[in-house]
């Protein structure tokens, strides 16, 4: 069986070819530039060339692609995109369009000037990553997909986005305290989780079986507590430092007790210490990290606990180097930079029952024959 996991952050895409006859340390796996970053070398390409560009496709993430847009717009360079991709900006097109982008019909669009570099937007690009691994003899004939991304959700006019996404987190955890809730079935996704939608939009366009969506951030966590030493704790924190996003989970036998969530770039190691040390304590409020930009904090269990161990993961974890918490530097299956892609395959044996026993087993480390032993299969 072979399930194919991409987490996909803003600096990197990892993925990780999940064979069930091979042992996780022995899987084919790539670390890749996001697809945002390949957007925004594009567009900056382009306006060393001085010319317009022109952006179709579906929803995908933003950060990089949209600040190199906007540079192009500020040397007086034309950007025209078509509704859909240009709500990777903002899901709001009028807010979109004052930012100097011109909207185009696909009809408009297909009539565009060829002087236009054209780029077509997604977050998922079969055709890439089919060839990257053709370039190695590997055929992607796949039994399942699981891709995780951060979604902020289609939050309502003139409604904060940060508390929309917060109520999401919120949501989800209302009836089951299992990190798993933050993964859906591709025909299960909410329909606010814009991105995510156009992710599986994009992943049906070729391939009909089983798909996982997920949040990159909790995906991290549930990948962390499978690394042997997170998983041997009761009673610990996860905190995932993602590039833009801090996500941290306070945890007792994997049952979510607390969480809050922030953007990095607010954070430093103090702050982010003493943000900790308050979810250990129970002490923690929504509205202390709401008034603070980040998007907020909630509490399950306000009794203070001594955790076994503060696990992190993470681009940024070295925020947290100089921590008076016992940190551990997570490394499920020996490499932190797939960690979001095992908590993608974790849940995908959540999501299927029919894929657990075995997707289960191999996570259990269960014994798998050589590579070399396979080389005629």
């Amino acid at each position: 069986m072979k399930i194919l996991c991409v987490d996909i952050g803003t600096g990197t895409q990892d993925i990780l070819l999940y064979d069930s006859r091979r042992e996780l340390e022995n899987a084919y796996q790539l670390i890749l530039p996001s697809p945002t970053i390949r957007v925004a070398q594009a567009i900056r390409q382009a306006t060393r060339e001085r010319r317009p560009i022109l952006l179709t496709g579906v929803t995908m993430g933003g950060g990089p692609c949209h600040w190199a847009a906007e540079d192009h717009l500020r040397m007086g360079l034309p950007v025209y995109a078509t509704p859909e991709a240009a709500r990777t900006f903002n899901d709001d097109l009028d807010a979109v369009q004052a930012m100097g982008v011109q909207i185009l019909s696909e009809d408009e669009a297909a009539r565009m000037d060829e002087r236009a570099v054209r780029l077509v937007l997604r977050d998922f690009d079969w055709d890439a990553l089919r060839q990257a691994f053709a370039a190695f003899d590997i055929p992607l004939r796949l039994d399942g997909i699981a891709v995780a991304v951060f979604d902020h959700g289609a939050a309502p006019p003139g409604y904060s986005d940060r508390k929309f996404r917060f109520d999401y987190l919120t949501r989800q955890l209302s009836e089951r305290r299992d990190l798993t809730v933050f993964a859906h079935r591709g025909e299960e996704i909410p329909p606010a989780l814009t991105r995510l939608q156009a992710v599986v939009r994009t992943i049906r366009e070729v391939f009909e079986g089983p798909v996982v969506g997920m949040d990159t951030a909790p995906a991290a966590v549930l990948g962390a507590t499978l690394d042997p030493r997170v998983a041997a704790w009761r009673q610990c924190l996860v905190v995932n430092v993602g590039n833009f996003h801090t996500l941290a989970f306070r945890l007792r036998d994997g049952e979510v007790e607390g969480l809050f969530e922030h953007h990095t770039g607010l954070l430093n190691g103090e702050k982010l210490d003493r943000l900790l040390h308050q979810l250990a304590e129970g002490a923690l409020d929504f509205e202390e990290v709401f008034g603070d930009m980040g998007h907020g904090a909630l509490m399950f269990e306000t009794t203070p606990i001594r955790p076994e161990g503060v696990a992190v993961v993470g681009p940024r974890r070295g925020l947290l180097r100089e921590s008076r918490h016992p940190l551990y530097f997570a490394v499920p299956y020996g490499d932190m930079m797939l960690t979001g892609c095992f908590g993608l395959l974790r849940a995908f044996a959540a999501l299927y029952p029919e894929f657990a026993s075995i997707i289960m087993d191999s996570l259990g480390g269960a014994p798998r024959p050589a590579p070399w032993e396979m080389l005629d299969e």
